[in-house]
C-alpha cells in the first residue's frame, strides 16, 4: 500500500515454489488444507528469492511467473490472449522501464452485463542497502487472496464476470492500476465495481477496514452482509475528507485510479503497523487465524456484491 499521507518470465522461476465493529465470531481453524494453502503462496511470493518484488526487476519477474504459474494450474484464463499487459514505468536509473499488470477473467453466467474488478497489487520495495523488503502484508497478502478467491469462484461460477488484476507498480504511484483504467481491455461503462485488497494480513490492529462506503452509501448494506458471518472484526471508515491527514484511504492505492474515473471501490485493509514499509514485514509476522479470516471475508465481500452488481450506480465524475 503507499504511504497514506499521501514484479523477464523465465523458466527457474517456475521452480520458486468514524467507524462500526461488526460482530465478532469465532475464529476459524488455522490448520486447515486452506489456511496452509494461503500461508504456502503467502511465503513463495515474499520470499528473499522474489527480491522484495520492485517494479521493473528481475524479482518482480519472478513474482509474475509465479502468480501466472498459479493461475494457469487453476485453469483461469488471461483476459485476451496472454495473461500479462504492459506498464511503462517511470524511467529509473539502472533499472528496466517496462512493468505489466496481470489480468485474468472469471467467466460469470451473464457475461454481458456489469463487471467486478477484484484487484491487489504484486510490486513492492525491493532490495534497499542489501536488505530485502518481502512486503508479505503488503501485497502479497492481497495477491494470495485473489488466488484464493479465483480457485472458488471457478468452482462455482459468479453471476457477473469477475476480472482478476495483479497491478504492478502500485509503490511507484499506482501506475499499473491507472494504465489499466486509462487503457482498459473491457468498455470501461462495464465496471461497476471496484474490490481492492492492499495489508489484509496483519492482526497487530486486530481489525479490518472497509473503505468506500462514504463515496457509494448503497454498497454499506452489502459490506455489512458479507460483515454479519465475519470471524474477523469489520470496521467501516477510513475514507472520509474530514479526518485527519492521513486518515482518508481514499487515495492510498490502486482502487483510487478506478475512484478516479467514476467507479465505486471498496478497500479492505488493515491499519498501518510497525513493519509497514520496513525490512520486517515478513510471512513468518502472520497470524494464520486472523489472515484466513480476512480471505474468507473478502470472498464473501466478491459474493455480496456480485448478486447486487446491478444495483451499483456509478459516481458522476
Amino acid at each position: 500500500m503507499t504511504v497514506h499521507v499521501n514484479k523477464y518470465l523465465c523458466a527457474a522461476a517456475m521452480a520458486i515454489v468514524g467507524s462500526v465493529p461488526s460482530m465478532q465470531a469465532q475464529s476459524a481453524p488455522a490448520s486447515d488444507a486452506t489456511t496452509a494453502r494461503i500461508m504456502q503462496r503467502l511465503g513463495a511470493l515474499a520470499a528473499d528469492s522474489m527480491e522484495g518484488r520492485r517494479a521493473g526487476t528481475a524479482g518482480s519477474v519472478r513474482a509474475r511467473a509465479y502468480l501466472v504459474q498459479e493461475l494457469t494450474a487453476m485453469a483461469a484464463k488471461p483476459f485476451g490472449g496472454s495473461f500479462t499487459m504492459p506498464v511503462a514505468l517511470r524511467a529509473r536509473a539502472g533499472a528496466h522501464t517496462t512493468g505489466a499488470n496481470i489480468v485474468a477473467r472469471i467467466p460469470g453466467k451473464n457475461s454481458t452485463g456489469p463487471v467486478l474488478v477484484l484487484s491487489a497489487h504484486y510490486d513492492h520495495l525491493g532490495v534497499r542497502n542489501g536488505v530485502v523488503f518481502n512486503g508479505a502484508d503488503d501485497d502479497a497478502s492481497g495477491c494470495v487472496a485473489l488466488l484464493t478467491i479465483a480457485e472458488r469462484l471457478l468452482r462455482e461460477p459468479p453471476e457477473h464476470d469477475v476480472i482478476l488484476a495483479f497491478f504492478d507498480a502500485e509503490e511507484s504511484g499506482m501506475v499499473g492500476s491507472k494504465a489499466f483504467v486509462n487503457a482498459p481491455p473491457l468498455p470501461i461503462d462495464r465496471i461497476a465495481l471496484n474490490v481492492n485488497l492492499d495489508m489484509i494480513a496483519r492482526q497487530d490492529g486486530k481489525a479490518l477496514w472497509v473503505s468506500g462506503t462514504s463515496h457509494t452509501p448503497s454498497l454499506k448494506p452489502i459490506a455489512e452482509q458479507a460483515a454479519s458471518k465475519a470471524t474477523v472484526t469489520i470496521r467501516f471508515g477510513h475514507d472520509t475528507k474530514n479526518l485527519k491527514p492521513g486518515d482518508d484511504w481514499t487515495g492510498s492505492s490502486d482502487h483510487s485510479a478506478f475512484h478516479s474515473k467514476g467507479i465505486p471501490f471498496l478497500y479492505l485493509g488493515v491499519e498501518d503497523h510497525d513493519d509497514y514499509h520496513q525490512s520486517g514485514d515478513d510471512a513468518e509476522k502472520v497470524d494464520p487465524t486472523f489472515y484466513r479470516g480476512t480471505v474468507e471475508y473478502a470472498y464473501a465481500l466478491v459474493r455480496a456484491a456480485d448478486a447486487k452488481l446491478n444495483t451499483v450506480t456509478r459516481t458522476a465524475r
